[in-house]
């Protein structure tokens, strides 16, 4: 597994902000990242599914 250096990261995170964000602005950023980070943990780990499984489940199927 991969060692992340989170402070890093956030500092690159926060660096890509524009200069007038506002707190929202970077919760929302960290918010995303995480949500990027944790599907990249889960294909990694084979537990995704594709679109006409998805739809079969909730019973949208044509």
């Amino acid at each position: 597994m991969e060692i992340v250096n989170v402070k890093e990261e956030a500092r690159r995170l926060i660096d890509k902000l524009p200069e007038n964000c506002t707190w929202d602005d970077l919760i929302y950023a960290i918010y995303i990242r995480q949500g990027v980070e944790a599907g990249l943990a889960d294909v990694k780990a084979g537990r995704i599914r594709t679109v006409e499984e998805v739809r079969r489940k909730v019973g949208l199927s044509t």
